[in-house]
């Protein structure tokens, strides 16, 4: 085979991988991520918390949507 015919090929594959949505570290977290971005509902706890484990999940989500921003803010810049 040679060098460029193999070129080719390596970069028909990577594009394919990416199409596909696939990685090469595995289905792992993105897949989760996809699957919250398109059903977040599907995402979504249902269940009972443990003690305090409610207030942390706020302080934690208040604290991701201020580092967010932040960045965002920056972005533009």
């Amino acid at each position: 085979m040679s060098v460029q015919s193999f070129k080719r090929s390596g970069a028909a594959l990577l594009l394919l991988a990416l199409v596909s949505g696939c990685s090469f570290g595995g289905a792992g977290s993105s897949s989760l991520v996809n699957k919250c971005k398109w059903n977040r509902s599907a995402c979504m706890y249902e269940g009972s918390y443990e003690p305090g484990e409610a207030q942390y999940a706020e302080e934690e989500a208040k604290r991701l949507n201020r580092a967010s921003s932040v960045k965002f803010r920056n972005s533009g810049n």
